[in-house]
């Protein structure tokens, strides 16, 4: 008998992009109805001001609402509403949360390091279970999560204040990037990472989900337009990165726009992104990385069909 489906809609609010899902799902299987992303950047400044930048918070805004429009018209029987590093870390986060309820009718909860990681966890492994341990690293705009994982148990998890956001605009000055500046932003991400391997279990295998491994996937396939049945499962290897990774930092932006299967909202973090994958692949002895389009939204629309 096959397992009745329920239709449901998930809003992510990342430092980075704010993105929705609409998805039809049963029995831990999600097809996918409706899928958008938009680069909000609302993490901009969070660094250095503590606080959501007010024109951030009108991007992420523009984005929700036709979001919300069409998960009415899709017919989503259930909504979830997520925010990540960049609400969490914001003094003003709580306010942008209630001018979102009072906006849109939508109740965003903010997740802390915990919950991000097990749902991620649980989205990166819903088409197949890991029968090694396997490392998740989810690189986000204002956090990287790092969850170690088998089946379907979360062994160890962290989260790191290491974001594409919040690192380009501590380290990557000038454009192109200077080496003095690229090797700051490795040398810090690299303490970063290394205090948190210390405490890690060992990984045999890898799965890296959101923009930076996409993006990269995009790129060594010369995909355009984008195509996600194609990236999703694409194999990276660490020496086909750091070529990738060579090119991208000594690009200006301008031209690095122009990079086919980068998208030009991507452009200005990537390398950033990149520098961090690149060190959390070194420190976990990782020669290559499965790509995934399956993260934090399928995960948490997962748990909110299974929820009662």
């Amino acid at each position: 008998m096959a397992l009745e489906s329920q239709r449901v809609a998930v809003i992510d609010i990342g430092s980075n992009s704010t993105r929705l899902l609409v998805a039809d799902v049963a029995g831990g299987r999600v097809k996918p109805v409706e899928r958008r992303s938009t680069v909000t950047r609302l993490g901009r400044g969070v660094d250095l001001s503590g606080q959501l930048a007010a024109e951030a918070i009108e991007a992420a805004c523009a984005a929700v609402g036709p979001y919300v429009v069409t998960l009415g018209e899709l017919g989503a029987e259930r909504v979830d509403a997520i925010a990540t590093s960049a609400v969490r870390d914001a003094t003003n986060g709580g306010a942008f949360v209630a001018e979102l309820r009072e906006r849109f009718a939508l109740s965003a909860r903010v997740l802390d390091g915990e919950e991000e990681a097990r749902l991620t966890y649980l989205g990166a492994t819903s088409e197949h279970s890991p029968q090694v341990p396997t490392l998740v690293i989810d690189i986000g705009g204002g956090s990287t999560e790092l969850i170690v994982g088998r089946g379907r148990t979360v062994d160890w998890h962290t989260s790191l204040q290491a974001g594409v956001v919040r690192h380009t605009e501590r380290h990557l000055v000038h454009d192109p990037a200077t080496p003095v500046e690229l090797e700051a932003l490795a040398r810090d991400l690299r303490g970063l990472i290394e205090t948190a391997r210390a405490e890690a279990p060992d990984a045999e295998a890898g799965i890296a989900v959101a923009g930076t491994p996409t993006s990269l996937a995009a790129i060594e396939l010369e995909l355009e337009p984008y195509d996600p049945l194609r990236v999703h499962g694409h194999v990276l290897e660490l020496r086909s990165i750091q070529r990738m990774l060579s090119q991208l930092a000594a690009t200006p932006l301008a031209q690095r726009t122009e990079i086919r299967g980068l998208h030009a909202d991507r452009a200005p973090t990537i390398v950033a992104g990149v520098v961090t994958l690149v060190e959390v692949m070194r420190a976990f002895g990782l020669e290559q990385i499965t790509v995934s389009e399956h993260d934090i939204l399928y995960g948490a629309a997962i748990a909110l069909s299974e929820s009662t």
